[in-house]
Formats: C-alpha cells, sequence, structure tokens
C-alpha cells in the first residue's frame, strides 16, 4: 500500500513538473504574435516596445534572486503554487490595462512570476528525479520546447477566435486565458508530497560564500553562460542572417528556424539516457562542440551547408538541462542557492552576450567596407555564435578534468 502511495504521488509531481514546463513554455512564447496588437492598441513608440521586453530579463533575474530563499522559507510546494497563481493574475492585469504602465507592470508581474516558476521547477526536478537525472532533465525540458513551437501559432489562432458575437478574442482574452491554464497544476501540487532538501545529499550545505570561492560552481557559471548565449542567439540573428547573408526570403528563412527547433526539440526528448551513460560533464563537452562545429561549418560553407544550422539544434540543446542535473548531484545540499547562483550570472552573461553579437556585426562590416557591406559583418556575428559553443566545450574540459583529478566525476 505505501509503495503505491509513493509511485501515486511520483506520478502527481510528474505532471507538476512536466505541465510546468509546458505552461512555461506557452507563457513566455504568445508574445509574438501579441507585441504588434499591443504597439497598435496603445501606439507604443519602438523605445516604449524594447523597454516592455526588458521587463522579461529584469523581472526574471530579480526572481532568480529571491525563489531559493523563499523556497526555504515556505517550501518549494507552495512556491510553487505562488507562481502558477500569480501568472492568472497578471493575465488579468493585462485584459484590464489602459495604458503602457498599467500593461508594463503587469508584464513585469507575469515575467516575476515565470522567473519564480523556472527557478521553482529547477529546486523540484533536482529533488524529484535521483535517479537517471539527465534524462528526466531533459525530459522535462522537451516540454518547455514543445510548447515553445506551438505557442506563437497558437496566440495568433486565439487572438482570432470570435466568441459568441462579441469580437475577436485579442491579445489580451489570448494572454488571460492561456495564463488561466497555469491554475491547473494548483490541485495536484496540493495533493502531492514534495521531498525535502534534507532527504538528499551528504555533507553541509551549499552557501552563496562558498560558491564565491569555488572554482568549480565558476566554471559550471562559464559553461552554461557560453551554452545559453549560442542557444538563444540562434532564435535572435538565423532569420536576419539567412535573409540577409543568402537573399533567402522570410518565409525559407522561418523554415530553416523551425526546422532548428524540430532537432533542438527532438534532441531534447531522446538524448538524455545518453548522458546518463556517458556522464554529464563528458556529454556537455561532446554535444557543445558538436554544435560549435555544425554552425562554424555552416558560415564556411555558405548556402549549400545551411542545413548545419538547423542539425547544431541537436549539440546545443542538451546543454541546459544537463547542466542542471549536474548542479543537482554536484549541490544536493542547497541545489536552490547553486540554480539562484548560477542562473543569475548566466542571465546577466546572456543579455550581454547578444549585445556583442549586434556590437561585432556593425563593427565589422563598417571596419572591412567602406559601404558598410553587412554580409562580413554578418558572418563574423555567427562565427562568434559558434565560438560561444566552442568556448563552453572548452570550458567543460577544464571541468571534466579538475573533477577527474578529485574523482568526482558526474
Amino acid at each position: 500500500m505505501e509503495k503505491r502511495q509513493t509511485k501515486f504521488n511520483y506520478y502527481v509531481l510528474l505532471f507538476v513538473v512536466f505541465g510546468g514546463f509546458l505552461l512555461f513554455g506557452l507563457s513566455e512564447n504568445v508574445k509574438g504574435p501579441a507585441i504588434p496588437s499591443m504597439q497598435a492598441d496603445f501606439s507604443l513608440t519602438e523605445s516604449q516596445l524594447g523597454f516592455l521586453l526588458a521587463l522579461n530579463s529584469l523581472g526574471y533575474l530579480l526572481a532568480c534572486s529571491f525563489t531559493s530563499a523563499l523556497a526555504d522559507k515556505i517550501g518549494i510546494k507552495w512556491t510553487g503554487i505562488i507562481s502558477f497563481v500569480s501568472m492568472p493574475i497578471a493575465g488579468l492585469c493585462m485584459y484590464l490595462s489602459t495604458g503602457f504602465g498599467s500593461l508594463a507592470a503587469s508584464y513585469f508581474l507575469l515575467y516575476i512570476g515565470n522567473g519564480i516558476l523556472e527557478i521553482g521547477l529547477g529546486i523540484m526536478a533536482a529533488r524529484i528525479f535521483v535517479k537517471n537525472t539527465g534524462t528526466m532533465m531533459n525530459l522535462s525540458h522537451f516540454f518547455y520546447g514543445l510548447s515553445s513551437i506551438g505557442a506563437p501559432m497558437l496566440g495568433a489562432s486565439m487572438m482570432g477566435w470570435n466568441l459568441m458575437g462579441d469580437g475577436e478574442l485579442g491579445w489580451r482574452g489570448m494572454y488571460l486565458v492561456v495564463l488561466l491554464l497555469s491554475l491547473l497544476p494548483i490541485i495536484p501540487s496540493l495533493l502531492g508530497k514534495f521531498p525535502d532538501e534534507d532527504e538528499h545529499g551528504d555533507g553541509e550545505r551549499t552557501s552563496y560564500k562558498a560558491l564565491l570561492r569555488d572554482k568549480i560552481a565558476w566554471l559550471i557559471v562559464a559553461i552554461l553562460s557560453f551554452g545559453v548565449i549560442s542557444e538563444m542567439a540562434v532564435g535572435s540573428w538565423l532569420v536576419y542572417y539567412l535573409e540577409n547573408a543568402y537573399e533567402w526570403s522570410t518565409k525559407e528563412a522561418s523554415s530553416m528556424l523551425s526546422l532548428f527547433f524540430l532537432f533542438f526539440t527532438l534532441s531534447r526528448l531522446f538524448v538524455g539516457p545518453v548522458t546518463d551513460r556517458l556522464g554529464y560533464t563528458l556529454s556537455i563537452m561532446i554535444f557543445s562542440a558538436f554544435s560549435g562545429i555544425c554552425s562554424l561549418a555552416a558560415v564556411l560553407i555558405g548556402r549549400e551547408g545551411a542545413i548545419l544550422f538547423a542539425i547544431a539544434g541537436i549539440g546545443i540543446a542538451p546543454i541546459y538541462p544537463t547542466v542542471m542535473a549536474l548542479l543537482s548531484k554536484k549541490y544536493a545540499k542547497g541545489i536552490g542557492t547553486a540554480l539562484t547562483f548560477v542562473v543569475t550570472l548566466m542571465g546577466i552573461a546572456s543579455v550581454l552576450g547578444n549585445l556583442a553579437i549586434g556590437l561585432i556585426i556593425d563593427g565589422v562590416s563598417r571596419a572591412f567596407s567602406p559601404g558598410g557591406n553587412e554580409i562580413i559583418g554578418l558572418q563574423a556575428g555567427y562565427i562568434f555564435i559558434a565560438a560561444m559553443a566552442l568556448v563552453c566545450s572548452g570550458c567543460t574540459l577544464a571541468l571534466y578534468r579538475m573533477l577527474r583529478r578529485r574523482n568526482e566525476l558526474a
């Protein structure tokens, strides 16, 4: 009987984690089709739009700074429930917003909720998936990727829904309906019994002071930062690169980006068992090198090698979840503290990385062509994206050697 209850509880917690990642991907990626309508409704300038989007990173980083402490104070169950509740509240505020100020405040609340949810899900997953951690972490993030693929299409479709003759649902109604779905995981969250941190790991609890002095922690920050810069940059720059360097149509370029996300999502679905078998550190090193080599080869080969841009998604996809698996093993005592430390610094680095890509494209274009030939600048920018994946692999090699000397390989 007790074994049956334990198994039931595990499936309940799986629903919370997998459902949480699914909702996280939806809430974060329906903004694409909504932004032009928001801009039109409130007559927003590009600067105001940029400020609105910047609140994504600001709210996320703010949430990263306190979620671990919140989980320690009230428990991971109630931390997750708070994040699930905050999102429909943000959706209601967006629905009722009357100007840029109220819209910006609603967006800020949404991304604080998203930040709490991501860190909270990371802590939950680290405590729940004590076996086959790499497989389960990659599978969890597969659900994020799956919803991310469908979110823009779903959002655009919902905005055009007609409800009982009251006109189209629009971006307000679409956001409200999507974010109301976040209430669904609350029921299993209340039913489930979440593992305590004290149930896992031996030794002293991880502290920020200890992490600041820990070379391994800083190497993990570097690995995750370089990997995420390379991952996120593809979504931001691939379509732009293909349109301007190869004169592809928007449809052709977008299809290649969709293919990248297809490879990316399938990789997270199937590669997890490989990371458990090879070991997390070795897996990160191999997959990041594969991604970097594919991206670099795609730039050097030219139009005929464009498919390699998409294939690179196979290599870059496992980096984030496998680093999360590595963290959960290395810092089992104080995983929330370790997640906060690593993910906050990664978030700052990713903002700087995207800024660097834009500066490289612009600077190289001007330096090598008086007329500002952008193609060579685009090539330099994408080589930088490939280099980030290769540097990620190099940092992982350094970590691998350090852990092997200490007999702590994971």
